[in-house]
């Protein structure tokens, strides 16, 4: 049974240019809201022919990338995770097929960029990324993805395509009344400095990720 959704309306929307550290480059249409269920400051990025792929929704669905905001990782690109490489593929991806990167100020699967600088010193003596999060006395995912739901209902999408290795965003946004067509897997970006975090995701998170050993 699909959850209520409290209503959400566009606040502001503008053009962004945007360029990446490799040299990528692309234009956005950055769009803020009124009405999210928890107050804060969350972006949705229309990228490609966003708006003609909405408009056929009957037919077709945008690509969709509800990613969750990681300083370490998207803005000073820390290896100990891969949610900088993910963002840098989402928006190139997005903007092929059409659709929208919902940037969702959701740091450290929800706990917050100190309790998660907390968790990577737990992680530092041996706890898995899980596993800190739960000795901190927090949950092991604390992410709700109401606001994303609400954002799509503002900008007019029922229906997604959703480019997420994580089934937990397939099957909260099908609660929240957003049909998800069809799952796409992001890459696998593996380093030797988030192997232990890329293991636990999918061990323990039940990420779809095709990984060459497990730790």
């Amino acid at each position: 049974m699909d959850e209520a959704l409290p209503v959400a309306t566009i606040r502001t929307e503008v053009t962004v240019p945007l360029r990446f550290p490799d040299g990528y480059a692309t234009t956005a249409r950055v769009f803020s809201f009124d009405g999210l269920a928890d107050g804060r400051e969350h972006l949705a990025f229309g990228l490609g022919d966003w708006a003609g792929v909405v408009a056929r929704q009957a037919t077709d669905a945008p690509l969709v990338r509800p990613h969750s905001e990681c300083l370490t990782g998207d803005v000073f690109g820390s290896q100990r995770c891969d949610c900088g490489p993910q963002l840098r593929e989402a928006v190139e991806r997005i903007t092929e097929a059409g659709g929208f990167l919902l940037y969702l100020r959701q740091e450290g699967r929800g706990i917050g960029l100190y309790a998660k600088i907390d968790a990577y010193a737990l992680q530092d003596s041996g706890l898995d990324t899980y596993a800190a999060n739960l000795a901190l006395g927090r949950g092991a995912d604390e992410r709700d993805y109401t606001v994303a739901a609400q954002m799509l209902a503002a900008l007019g999408v029922s229906r997604v395509a959703l480019l997420s290795n994580n089934p937990d965003k397939a099957a909260q946004l099908g609660r929240l009344g957003v049909t998800v067509v069809d799952r796409v897997s992001t890459g696998v970006h593996l380093s030797p400095a988030n192997a232990d975090y890329l293991a636990a995701k999918a061990s323990r998170g039940d990420h779809a990720l095709d990984l060459p050993f497990v730790p």
